[in-house]
């Protein structure tokens, strides 16, 4: 059952548009004034909004205002006297749908509103496809087929559908955000909005704003309401990339809006209720930042419910060739081939960049290549002298009868902790790994620190 608001201050016309709109099957609700309206607006968010234009305090077009300043996609018919038409296209550009007269017949008003609704829904399903093909389009992006990333689309698959919270680990480059629109483009909200933000991007006294929205006259400069970020992806995702940049005053108020579903406008006096999924990401070890006071705990466990780790490029050189030929066809290079020669020098090397400095290193060299072939000459001297990958130069030697691969784990992990002096997050650093994942190896293994043993 759709919403409409009836705002208007003859109490008489209210009840007949009221009776009419009931009877044609839509929810309504009624104020005999603008500021009402506005306050019924904001508390049961409306489809529609029919208003007369001429009222005592608020008139209609200061309420046309505001709403489409709230938000510009409800719609808007105004209510005029007969023979004021120039008053309802004055109206109409300041953004109504359309309007009806006095006196309107029954029949009229029914039209008017069910095409209205009719347009809304035709324009929510465009907006719902064309963000659906875009996030199929973002999970095609994650490559590869490498054992560590068929966890990773595994994890995606069994979490997507559900409400947790996802925290999304790993080094910059690796494709986080896109892990993030993977997990909005599977879940039930793909039809909501995806939004994400950058919370190391924005300065720190905009931030807050920019999270949770501002109400007209917070501060200097505020000169009208400002949406937020939670309340722009209300039914949706909201993306918090490098949610271990977050300063510490603001990290209790995500955590209530984690919470109870509500954020609070800055200068505002109301909460408003919202739903909302979070997913996060950081390149930081947000363990070790509890540790030194620059993180909570308590937000740190809210939001990494479901953790998901990408692992550096150079921890899944398999994926390398497969990469390859996906940024050579997104970047227009169809006819262009890697010798195989190419492909070996490129998996040796390191890639601090990740899979961003792949892409980048793939287009440079698809425009400054001499022919069709991409041969080991046409790479960047520091690709083509980069440091040989782990599986040139072994760590370990395994005996010719075999090993357990438990205890060969054990004993790195023991190893890692003793050259880092038993410090847990040095430890973890060192093995390239999250620091909970170490604990759990230790768990696991039963390995105690010295200062822990009898």
């Amino acid at each position: 059952m759709q919403r409409i608001l009836i705002v208007d201050d003859d109490v008489s016309l209210r009840r007949v548009l009221e009776y009419n709109l009931q009877e044609a099957g839509y929810e309504v609700l009624t104020a005999g004034s603008g500021e009402e309206g506005v306050r019924l607006f904001e508390e049961r968010g409306p489809a529609l909004v029919i208003t007369d234009l001429k009222m005592p305090g608020m008139g209609g077009f200061q309420l046309l205002q505001q709403i489409k300043e709230k938000s510009p996609e409800t719609l808007v018919i105004v209510i005029t006297a007969f023979g004021a038409v120039e008053t309802a296209v004055e109206a109409m550009k300041l953004g109504a749908y359309d309007f009806i007269t006095k006196p309107f017949n029954r029949d009229a008003l029914r039209l008017t509103v069910l095409k209205a609704l009719d347009m809304q829904g035709l324009s929510r399903e465009n907006r719902r496809l064309k963000e659906e093909l875009s996030e199929r389009e973002a999970y095609r992006n994650i490559v590869g087929i490498s054992r560590r990333m068929e966890e990773v689309f595994r994890i995606i698959g069994r979490v997507a559908d559900t409400e947790a919270t996802v925290l999304i680990t790993g080094e910059s480059g690796t494709g986080k955000e896109l892990v993030a629109r993977a997990v909005h483009g599977q879940s039930g909200r793909r039809s909501a909005p995806f939004v994400a933000i950058n919370c190391a991007a924005i300065p720190r006294d905009l931030l807050e704003s920019e999270l949770f929205g501002h109400v007209k006259g917070a501060f200097t400069g505020a000169v009208k309401d400002k949406v937020g970020k939670f309340r722009q992806a209300d039914g949706g995702t909201l993306f918090l990339d490098e949610v271990g940049e977050l300063p510490v005053e603001l990290q209790s108020k995500l955590l209530r809006a984690l919470q109870e579903k509500e954020v609070q406008p800055v200068g505002g006096t109301a909460p408003q209720k919202l739903d909302v999924r979070v997913v996060a990401a950081t390149n930081a070890d947000l363990e070790e930042a509890i540790e030194e006071g620059r993180f909570r705990e308590d937000l740190f466990y809210r939001l990494s419910v479901i953790p998901v780790h990408l692992p550096p490029l150079r921890e899944r050189t398999e994926d390398i060739p497969l990469l390859v030929r996906h940024f050579v066809a997104k970047h227009g290079g169809a006819a262009v081939a890697f010798a195989p020669a190419t492909l070996e020098v490129m998996a040796a090397y390191g890639w601090p960049g990740n899979v961003r400095e792949l892409e980048n290193t793939v287009e440079r060299m698809l425009i400054m290549r001499n022919g069709d072939t991409i041969t080991p000459e046409d790479l960047p001297e520091k690709v083509r002298h980069g440091r040989s990958a782990p599986r040139e130069c072994p760590v370990v030697n395994l005996p010719d009868e075999g090993y357990s691969l438990e205890q060969l784990e054990r004993e790195i992990v023991v190893e890692a902790l003793e050259r880092n002096n038993w410090n847990q997050s040095s430890a973890a650093r060192f093995l390239r790994i999250p620091r909970h994942t170490l604990i759990y190896r230790m768990e696991k293994y039963t390995i105690t620190p010295p200062e822990k043993r009898r």
